[in-house]
């Protein structure tokens, strides 16, 4: 089957495969290689870009120029290379930051006041109206409505200012947050 521009290539691609390889591998290489930036990485794209063709030669319908077909094969293998590269890398930098948290720990906590301390030092942190209902809440107890008839102020206040205590403190005690969860059960 043949149109205007475009050729049906399942018959070049299952009688002349060797051929095809030859002529798109270095090309196809070199492009997948500026995109992944790795020799290795660029011809194991390509290697599995000709293998689902060997594969697929039989039931394949390119009906488009095969150069368009390849390189756009070739495009998609890269995105996908690309994709899960980042998605280690922040899973790396998720196990690093981790680690360097329970390093930390062991410098950090050696006491139960060392703990308290640095619990203190972050409420401490938050402007002055937002730590007096933390502390009324989660250390005194209280309940919200009883700090807002307390300190003259809504309801709405209150949980408004807890949401951002608790939003500070977990942005301040992000790294310690598992332990500090475990051993005291002040942030929630």
């Amino acid at each position: 089957m043949q149109t205007k521009g475009t050729i049906k290539y399942v018959d070049s691609i299952q009688n002349n495969f060797d051929q095809v390889y030859i002529c798109y591998f270095t090309r196809l290489h070199r492009f997948a290689k500026e995109y992944v930036m790795s020799d290795e990485d660029a011809e194991n794209i390509v290697q599995d870009v000709f293998m689902m063709l060997w594969e697929k030669r039989r039931i394949l319908n390119v009906q488009i120029s095969l150069t368009a077909y390849l390189f756009s094969l070739v495009k998609n293998k890269c995105i996908d290379h690309l994709r899960r590269k980042v998605v280690a890398e922040e899973y790396k930098q998720e196990l690093y930051m981790k680690l360097s948290s329970l390093e930390d720990m062991n410098r950090a906590f050696s006491s139960d006041e060392d703990i308290e301390r640095f619990i203190t030092d972050a409420i401490n942190k938050l402007p002055k109206r937002c730590r007096e209902i933390f502390v009324m809440s989660r250390i005194e107890g209280k309940k919200y409505h009883e700090i807002a008839e307390e300190l003259h102020i809504s309801v709405n206040t209150v949980e408004n200012q807890m949401g951002f205590a608790l939003k500070r403190l977990r942005i301040e005690l992000k790294e310690y947050l598992p332990l500090l969860l475990f051993l005291t059960g002040v942030v929630k």
